[in-house]
């Protein structure tokens, strides 16, 4: 049992396989992963790694890597090779586990490689540096994105990669200037922990299973750099994003669809037709029945959007929910036919014509996860299957009783939805299709229709894709990076609160455009709130959605009863956001150091200071 030094450019790479040591050499700084890294099995028994089996150093193309076996994981047979690599071109590191031997569902987790110790006398230091921001932080993929001073101590809810606590596959952490970018080079089976120790973050990454096994080799990416910050940070993963083929722009995705031009510039205009309350549901008012049913009618909607136009409002982006037979969150994923006492088929099309003559365009909310027991033609043949032959289940949202549609059969359905739309006439321009990127991917152990979370990502992708060849905009709840490609549109991306939908929330970390520095130019967001108003959705109490739309060169959301005013803020907004549609955001600063002024610097050179006491804004 050996130590080894693998050298690079400018860092070198001490492995011990034996200790499950590895240790960082990078400008002057030391990272050390000295957790024991373990199995974590079914029955919750914590196994640590033993001793290893054998060790080899070779070199495979252009990398020096460090191999080690082990096995004798208590009663298991499983076999476990772990493998530490450099790159002698790039001195990026990659750390690959592979686990072989392992029964169906055998396994929970496994950690490997553990998390890098931020290190003694790197706690909290109670300073900021001249950019107004710690002088030690991690950086979290938390929604929108999250800086976490060290010391500071902040909950996760399950870690879940793609999902809201990891819109992207990445994390990072900086120590004077000096930090790395972790990249989870195979994301769709991972999550991640939070463990602290001296005043610092240590992130965790953890390996679960993919339809009960370990499955395939499992590999992380660091990349360390000096003089850094978190924009370094989001600039190196774009670029790595780019260099995978997987950065698709809005200007790539307007060839395919030249309609999702109409977009840029567009307020959002999100009102319902009608809603119908299961008594299965969380949200049935047993007391008060009466509002367990409602609905205005298509016309009297149509009416509220010609009053826009007549205000002069020049153009929006309208998304109607609760369209079908029993309104909203109902009957899905056949919803049909169109509400019938809100003006049917009928009425629907002409409140997509007055939309469309207008200038706006014409939006729906759609579902094809949520999987009603009253479906029409429901069966659980379709549906999710969990590895012990059951099914998942939730009576939460209005239609009460459900399950999940398997993934693998959701395209069939979005391809017979918008057939019936074509064959009634009414002109379906663009389409939300619920919580495809915001849930953690589902993965279904069905004999007939099986699908690992990769699978559920490419057909969630197609079942956008199929709305973009039929020249419809394609959107969805939030951002998950893997979905992003085939998305247009998102319904809000905000940041990580302690109380997501409260007016009173406070941050969780400190609030950094993060998926913006990554992906500007390749999404709409549009935020909630108008000027003067404060919290809500990922909002801050002391923060306006106003103010972060400014800052982040992104749309704003608009009520269908507007005023003249209203319609005048939000145009301004609105006007930026498509002067921007196309450029990536370059920086973000703190100018003060309560971090209440703030400032976006854009590619074509724009640069977006907000204050967000005042919500005054100044563009330069």
């Amino acid at each position: 049992m050996s130590k080894y030094l693998l050298k690079g450019e400018k860092l070198t790479l001490c492995c011990d396989p034996a200790a499950c040591s590895y240790t960082v050499t990078f400008a002057d700084k030391v990272w050390t992963m000295s957790e024991s890294p373990f199995v974590l099995f079914s029955n919750d028994t914590s196994v640590p790694f033993p001793l290893p089996v054998c060790e080899e150093v070779y070199e495979p193309g252009t990398s020096k890597c460090v191999k080690a076996v082990y096995k004798g994981f208590g009663e298991s047979n499983i076999t476990v090779t772990t493998k530490a690599e450099l790159e002698l071109l790039t001195d990026d590191i990659y750390f690959t586990l592979i686990v072989e031997g392992d029964k169906k569902c055998e396994i929970k987790k496994v950690s490997f490689p553990t998390p890098f110790d931020f290190g003694e006398g790197y706690g909290d230091k109670g300073e900021l540096t001249d950019k107004n921001i710690p002088v030690c932080y991690t950086v979290l993929p938390r929604m929108q994105g999250c800086l976490v001073p060290a010391g500071m101590h902040i909950g996760i809810a399950d870690g879940k990669v793609f999902e809201r606590d990891s819109y992207m596959p990445i994390f990072g952490q900086v120590r004077e200037n000096t930090g790395y970018l972790a990249i989870y080079e195979t994301p769709f089976d991972v999550t991640y922990e939070l463990r602290y120790e001296n005043g610092g973050e240590k992130v965790a990454p953890l390996w679960i299973t993919s339809l009960g096994h370990i499955a395939y080799p499992r590999k992380i990416l660091y990349r360390f750099m000096e003089n850094c910050d978190y924009n370094d940070l989001a600039h190196s993963y774009r670029s790595y994003v780019k260099e995978k083929g997987n950065l698709v722009t809005l200007k790539e995705k307007v060839a395919k669809n030249p309609n999702i031009s109409k977009l840029f510039g567009c307020p959002v205009i999100h009102t319902g037709i009608a809603g119908h309350i299961s008594p299965d549901s969380y949200y049935y008012h047993k007391d008060e029945p009466e509002k367990n049913d409602w609905y205005i009618s298509f016309y009297e909607r149509a009416e509220q959007i010609k009053a826009l136009k007549e205000k002069g409002l020049e153009k929006a982006y309208t998304h109607f929910d609760g369209w079908g037979n029993h309104g909203y969150d109902n009957l899905h994923p056949s919803p049909f036919p169109p509400h019938e006492a809100a003006g049917g088929a009928l009425g629907m099309k002409h409140l997509a014509d007055t939309v469309t003559s207008c200038g706006f365009i014409f939006g729906i909310h759609d579902q094809y996860r949520d999987y009603y027991y009253d479906a029409p033609d429901f069966s659980f043949d379709e549906a999710v299957m969990n590895a012990d032959g059951s099914h998942p289940f939730c009576s939460e949202w209005y239609g009460g009783k459900h399950t999940w549609l398997c993934s693998a059969n959701a395209p069939s359905y979005v391809r017979k939805n918008y057939n019936e739309f074509k064959r009634l006439g009414i002109n379906i321009e663009a389409s939300y299709l619920d919580v495809f990127s915001v849930v953690f991917l589902d993965e279904c152990f069905s004999p007939d229709h099986p699908a690992t979370r990769e699978d559920c990502a490419k057909n969630r992708r197609e079942c956008l894709d199929i709305l973009t060849s039929r020249g419809i905009i394609p959107s969805s709840e939030e951002i998950l990076d893997c979905i992003l490609p085939s998305q247009v549109l998102c319904h809000h991306a905000p940041y990580y609160t302690d109380w997501l939908g409260g007016s009173d929330s406070n941050p969780v970390g400190l609030q950094i455009p993060l998926f913006n520095l990554v992906y500007h130019d390749c999404v709409v967001i549009p935020w909630i709130g108008k000027k003067g108003s404060r919290g809500g959705w990922g909002i801050t109490g002391k923060d306006s959605g106003y103010a972060h739309a400014n800052l982040n060169g992104n749309p704003i959301y608009l009520s269908i009863d507007a005023d003249k005013d209203t319609i005048c803020e939000a145009k301004k907004v609105c006007d930026m956001a498509e002067k921007l549609t196309h450029c990536t955001m370059v920086r973000h600063e703190f100018l003060n150091p309560n971090g209440r002024i703030q400032r976006t610097t854009f590619s074509d050179g724009t640069k977006i200071t907000v204050n967000f006491d005042t919500e005054e804004v100044m563009v330069e």
